[in-house]
C-alpha cells in the first residue's frame, strides 16, 4: 500500500462548501458554528432571537436557496451530495492502492479461478480485475446504490419535505416566520438533501466495510473482480491468519459469485427487480412523519438527523412487498450458499480455510455496522437470512447428483430451488423430477396439437 494518495474536491466537507458557496472567501469555520451550536444546545438556555439579526438571517437564507436552487442533480434526492458525502467521509482514511497490493490482488484471484476449476463447472468469469480504494469503490458503485434506492428515497424524501414545509413554520419564533416564507423554494430540496448527506454517510461506512465488489451479495460493482485491499488487510488484522491466506481465501469467494453472475446474466437481473419490486410497493407512514415534525427542534442539529433517519417511517412489509423481500432473501441465500459449498471444497490447500469459513459466514448471516446503516435507513436488509439451509441444500444435492448435476441449476430460473426447498431440502430432486416430467408432458401435448394429432386420434 502506497501513503494517503491527493485528495479531490469529493472529499471536501459538505458544510465547509456549503459555507463556501454562500459566504466566498469569508465562509465561516464549520467546526466553529457546529461547537457554538453545540454548546448553546447544553446550555440549557431558551432561544432568543433577538440574538440574531433578522436581515443577516433573511440573506443567508437568500444565498443558500439559490445554492440549493443551483444544484446540478434531477429529482427530489441529491445524489451528487450523497457521493461527495460518502467521499468526505472516508477522507484521510484511504490509502492509495500501490502497484504491489495490485499485484497480490491479481495473483490471488488468478489461483481462486484456478481452484476453482476443480470444484464447479461453471466456467471462470471473463471480466477485469481490480484493486480499489474506498473512494474508488465509491465512485465505481454509487450509480448502482441509486438504482437500488431511488423509488425509496424519492418516496421518503418528497413525503418528509412535504411535512416540514407544511408543520415546521409553527415552531419557529415569529421573528423568523417571514424569513421562512421566503425559503419555500428551497425547501422542496430540504427532505432530498438531508436524505442524501444520510445515505452517503451509510454508502461511506459500508466503503469502509466491504471485502469486494460482490461482498455484499449483489454484485454491485458490475462486471468486475474488485477487491478492496485496505479493508481486506483490516479484516485479517484481528485474525490469526497469515495475511496471504486471507487474500486468497477472499479472492475464492469473490471469483465463485462472479462466475454465477457472469454465466447467468439472469440472475442480477431478477435481484435488481426484486429490489425494484419491493421499492415499487413501499409505502411511507406520514402520519409518522408529521408526529416527528411536530417533536423537531430546528435548532437542534441531532433532532434534525434523527428527523431523517428513514426506517421509523417505512412500516413492516405486507403483501406483494413483503412476497418480493422473502424472495430475494431467499435467492441471496441461494448464491452465498453455493458460493460456500463451493468454495470450502475448493479452499482445501488452505490451513487455515475452515477458520475463515465460520468467520466469514458469520459476518455475513449477522451483517455489519454499515449494512445495519444502511438497512435502517431504506428498509432493505441485505443479509441471507436462511444461509444454513442453503448450504444444506447445496451439499445434499451435490452428493446426490453431483457437481454437473448441481451446477446446471443455475441455467434457468425454472430450476431454482425455492423456500419449500430450503425447508425440505432432501426432497428437492424429486419435485425438479416431477415437474420435469410435467413439463416435457405438456411439451409433448402442445407439439400434437400443433401438428393435429388429437384430430387424426378422433378420426
Amino acid at each position: 500500500m502506497s501513503n494517503q494518495g491527493p485528495t479531490n474536491g469529493d472529499d471536501q466537507d459538505p458544510m465547509e462548501e456549503m459555507f463556501r458557496r454562500m459566504f466566498g472567501g469569508n465562509a465561516p469555520d464549520p467546526e466553529e458554528i457546529q461547537r457554538a451550536m453545540q454548546q448553546f444546545g447544553a446550555s440549557g438556555m431558551p432561544f432568543d432571537p433577538s440574538m440574531m439579526d433578522p436581515q443577516m438571517m433573511q440573506n443567508i437564507m437568500a444565498q443558500f436557496q439559490s445554492m440549493m436552487a443551483s444544484s446540478d442533480d434531477d429529482g427530489p434526492v441529491k445524489w451528487d451530495l450523497a457521493k461527495q458525502t460518502a467521499r468526505q467521509s472516508i477522507a484521510g482514511q484511504d490509502p492509495s492502492v500501490g502497484s504491489f497490493a495490485a499485484k497480490e490482488i491479481d495473483d490471488a484471484l488468478r489461483l481462486a479461478d484456478a481452484w476453482l476449476d476443480q470444484t464447479t463447472t461453471i466456467e471462470a468469469a471473463n471480466v477485469p480485475v481490480v484493486a480499489w480504494s474506498r473512494a474508488e469503490w465509491v465512485e465505481a458503485t454509487m450509480d448502482n446504490w441509486r438504482e437500488m434506492t431511488e423509488p425509496v428515497a424519492t418516496s421518503l424524501s418528497e413525503a418528509l419535505t412535504r411535512s416540514i414545509t407544511e408543520q415546521l413554520p409553527g415552531q419557529l419564533p415569529e421573528e423568523f416566520q417571514a424569513a421562512f416564507g421566503q425559503m419555500q423554494p428551497m425547501m422542496k430540496n430540504l427532505g432530498g438533501s438531508m436524505f442524501g448527506l444520510q445515505l452517503g454517510q451509510a454508502i461511506g461506512e459500508l466503503a469502509q466495510e466491504v471485502l469486494s465488489g460482490t461482498d455484499t451479495g449483489f454484485p454491485i460493482a458490475g462486471q468486475r473482480l474488485a477487491m478492496v485491499p485496505v479493508n481486506i488487510e483490516e479484516f485479517g488484522d484481528g485474525l490469526s491468519v497469515e495475511a496471504d491466506q486471507v487474500r486468497i481465501y477472499l479472492a475464492l469467494r469473490e471469483a465463485a459469485r462472479m462466475r454465477l453472475f457472469a454465466n447467468s446474466p439472469w440472475l442480477a437481473r431478477d435481484l435488481m427487480a426484486m429490489v425494484q419490486q419491493y421499492a415499487a410497493g413501499i409505502s411511507i407512514d406520514v402520519s409518522a412523519i408529521e408526529d416527528a415534525v411536530q417533536t423537531l427542534d430546528p435548532m437542534d442539529p441531532e433532532s434534525m438527523n434523527q428527523m431523517f433517519s428513514g426506517s421509523m417511517f417505512i412500516p413492516e412489509p405486507e403483501g406483494a412487498q413483503k412476497a418480493a423481500i422473502e424472495q430475494l432473501e431467499t435467492l441471496l441465500a441461494l448464491i452465498e450458499g453455493w458460493v460456500d459449498v463451493v468454495v470450502t471444497e475448493a479452499a482445501k490447500p488452505l490451513e487455515s480455510a475452515e477458520a475463515l469459513r465460520e468467520m466469514i459466514n458469520r459476518r455475513r448471516a449477522a451483517g455489519g455496522p454499515a449494512e445495519h446503516a444502511f438497512g435502517s435507513l431504506v428498509g432493505l436488509d441485505l443479509r441471507p437470512r436462511r444461509l444454513h439451509d442453503a448450504t444444506k441444500l447445496w451439499t445434499i444435492i451435490q452428493e446426490a447428483e453431483g457437481v454437473p448435476y448441481r451446477d446446471a441449476i443455475w441455467e434457468s430460473q425454472l430450476r431454482l430451488p425455492t423456500d419449500e426447498d430450503l425447508d425440505d431440502p432432501e426432497g428437492y430432486i424429486t419435485r425438479r423430477e416431477t415437474a420435469d416430467e410435467q413439463s416435457a408432458s405438456l411439451d409433448e401435448d402442445l407439439k400434437k396439437l400443433l401438428e393435429g394429432g388429437y384430430d387424426d386420434d378422433q378420426s
